[in-house]
């Protein structure tokens, strides 16, 4: 079962979707993480969970 490591990212309430789009888009890009889930808040704002898989190394044995 793969293994994955989450970071939360807090979107305030006055950030426009499209900005949103935009910042969600650079961690995909250059960090490799992937939307996990995305609550819309009460008050507008967004909290946006991102994953990305942990790649363990395998030791060689020589």
């Amino acid at each position: 079962m793969p293994e994955y490591e989450f970071v939360d990212v807090h979107v305030p309430r006055g950030v426009s979707r499209k900005e949103t789009a935009r910042l969600l888009t650079d961690h995909a890009e250059y960090g490799h993480w992937e939307l996990y889930r995305l609550t819309l808040m009460r008050d507008g704002s967004r909290r946006v969970r991102l994953r990305r898989r942990i790649i363990r190394q395998v030791r060689a044995t020589w």
